[in-house]
């Protein structure tokens, strides 16, 4: 219930109004309170003092509080100077301003795109501005503004404004690819560590190196000439139109089960598309780009957010392609190459079978890993396992040991968390906090010392450490048979510093990552970083009691920490697991959008709730009890087997 005022005729100054002030916020009102008679006349003197008047719960009594009017015609002959000083009469504004978060307030005709503002504030900034936020809502710079408003800028080097750029980027791309060849149907496949998209083209060989140093000229020159880029609104009907007639199979299953009756397509000269989020508002803004031939495709290059102005240097990363190629290869085998193939395998009833296969190509590969490290048990002692947070390490590592048990192979997992220095010599991050991830918050020669007497079978005191305590202890002491591989999970697993002492014939690599393949259509990627934050905000909620906002308000940090400490060493592995499950979005949609929903305005984290609500809006859903009780995603929604399981062989 909202506070309500009501004029008071108990004043014989008022004119006996009974006037109700219904607000919809809490306000503050000046209103002309009496407060006596003036010496020498009949009417008070009125000043205009603050009123509060708040909301209050419904079952509250109504707050009243007296307001008193002096007599009309003491308004007419005498106003209040406090009156004038605070209210006033005004024309209807025909502007919209804009408030900046240093306090800077620049005003234009209603109307006027967000970016003209941005552009006018900023325009001295080293880093391109690419959208807005306007009263905490994410706009592209074509937004018009058309009341006053808090806008702070979306820069490159912000993750929301990375997103766009690149998605405009790709726009630019198969425009100018379709203008050059029109016949083609180019796959923005998946993403590089240095900054860039691994392309495919389809039907044909891949492009040469003279052609692709003409597609990039042709996308130099829409750069140069600022080419808009525009968004419509078409009927469903029309849009589908269109990308059967391009042949674009991938749209028209995406498309078939949208609910709504319109699509937002973007337009590049006569090329139209959709893109699943915002756009920039002419292509004069990607000024940052390269296409570099590659192995079976190509690579469209774009920088870092890190590094929002500069391309860096091209790398290969073999190992990381394999990967990327076999999961293709189940996608193919499965049937199932893009969500609007999946959404039709779920409503055919055939999601069991896809769940069956997929499980048990991740069995084939654990296994085939363990029969590796058997074949070298000679040699292996060591097996160090790491990757990124919600990538699955816990559950490989228990269903490698299961594997390694069945080889003949014993395993030893050993907790590297017990082997932290005690806390006062735990270095500190540039903000002063323990930096519990840095390489040296580990005691590494005690670490190592201990590894080789544990692979050369002499008794060991392990150590258990005392977290509350930040400080370590005695814990069981230990001697390990010929037969025995040590196993040991953590980030720091594949940095060559943290074994330095063992040499390498003697340790195998294993990198495990959710190396998502499955995209919403050729153009549109499914983020792999998006899946692994779906799963960890489903995990956190399941299993840690945290909000969806508490696991968002920690990602940033979580990713900083893996680009230091795990994406650089990727490479190093022997051998990479790719812990994506084709169906498992659908499986954590119904799971993660109650958890998202929860945030609400004025959270600062809305805004990412509302893209990962909006993304997971083209999945249909998959029921959990589906999901085999030893599956990897089973360590997300929780049910699994393996949660409690140590390796017998220990």
């Amino acid at each position: 219930m909202w506070g309500v005022g009501r004029a008071s005729s108990a004043c014989r100054h008022s004119r006996g109004l009974d006037t109700a002030l219904s607000l919809r916020s809490a306000t503050l009102l000046h209103l002309p309170i009496c407060r006596g008679h003036h010496d020498a006349g009949d009417f008070p003197i009125c000043q205009a003092i603050p009123v509060s008047l708040t909301r209050h719960r419904a079952h509250l009594p109504l707050r009243r509080f007296r307001v008193y009017f002096p007599p009309l015609e003491a308004y007419k002959e005498r106003r209040s100077i406090a009156v004038e000083r605070h209210v006033w009469p005004a024309d209807p504004r025909e502007t919209a301003q804009a408030r900046f978060p240093d306090g800077r307030i620049f005003e234009a005709s209603m109307g006027t795109p967000v970016g003209a503002y941005i552009q006018l504030a900023y325009s001295d900034h080293p880093v391109p501005v690419i959208a807005a936020l306007v009263d905490g809502e994410l706009r592209e710079l074509a937004y018009p503004l058309r009341r006053d408003a808090q806008v702070a800028p979306v820069f490159l080097s912000d993750s929301d404004g990375v997103r766009i750029y690149r998605r405009s980027l790709a726009f630019l791309m198969v425009t100018a690819i379709s203008e050059l060849y029109p016949e083609v149907q180019v796959v923005v496949d998946h993403s590089l560590p240095f900054g860039g998209y691994f392309c495919r083209v389809l039907g044909r060989e891949p492009f040469s190196a003279e052609e692709l140093t003409a597609i990039e000229a042709r996308m130099r020159a829409i750069v140069d000439e600022d080419a808009p880029i525009a968004k419509e609104q078409v009927p469903i009907e029309e849009a589908l139109a269109i990308f059967r007639q391009r042949g674009q199979d991938d749209k028209v299953r995406l498309l078939s089960r949208r609910r709504k009756d319109y699509l937002i397509l973007y337009r590049l000269h006569s090329y139209r598309d959709y893109f699943h989020g915002y756009m920039l508002p002419s292509t004069g803004h990607l000024r940052y780009f390269a296409l570099r031939p590659s192995p079976l495709g190509f690579v469209l290059q774009y920088p870092r957010r890190h590094w929002p102005t500069e391309l860096r240097p091209y790398a290969e990363y073999p190992r990381l392609s394999t990967v990327f190629r076999e999961y293709g290869d189940w996608l193919h085998l499965l049937g199932v190459e893009d969500v609007g193939s999946l959404n039709e395998a779920i409503e055919n009833g055939r999601i069991r079978e896809i769940v069956l296969v997929s499980e048990a190509l991740h069995e084939e590969r654990i296994a085939d890993i363990a029969h590796d490290i058997a074949t070298r048990r000679e040699q292996i002692r060591l097996v160090l396992i790491a990757g990124p947070s919600a990538s699955g390490k816990t559950t490989f590592s228990k269903r490698l040991s299961i594997q390694l048990l069945a080889h003949g192979v014993r395993p030893f997992p050993l907790a590297l968390d017990d082997y932290f220095v005690d806390r006062e010599k735990t270095p500190r991050d540039e903000n002063g906090e323990y930096d519990f991830e840095s390489l040296q918050a580990l005691d590494l020669p005690f670490f190592n010392e201990q590894l080789l007497a544990l692979m050369e079978g002499r008794e060991v005191t392990l150590p258990r450490f005392d977290f509350q305590a930040g400080t370590r202890r005695e814990g069981p002491t230990v001697q390990l048979d010929p037969d025995h591989v040590i196993l040991v999970e953590g980030i720091h697993g594949l940095n060559p510093r943290l074994v330095s002492a063992i040499p390498r014939q003697w340790t195998f690599r294993v990198y495990v990552s959710a190396l998502t393949q499955l995209n919403i259509d050729r153009h549109n990627r499914v983020p792999t970083t998006d899946t692994r934050l779906i799963r960890r905000i489903v995990r956190d909620a399941t299993f840690r009691g945290y909000a969806a906002e508490e696991t968002l308000n920690r990602w940033e940090s979580v990713r900083r920490g893996e680009k230091r400490h795990i994406f650089p060493y990727q490479e190093h592995a022997d051998v990479m697991f790719n812990s994506a499950l084709v169906y498992e979005l659908a499986v954590l949609k119904p799971l993660v959008e109650p958890l998202l929903l929860q945030i609400e305005p004025p959270s600062p984290r809305r805004v990412e709730a509302k893209r990962l609500l909006a993304f997971l809006e083209w999945f249909a859903r998959c029921p959990p009890d589906l999901v085999p009780d030893n599956s990897i995603l089973r360590e997300f929604i929780g049910g699994s087997i393996l949660r409690d399981y140590i390796p017998a062989g220990k």
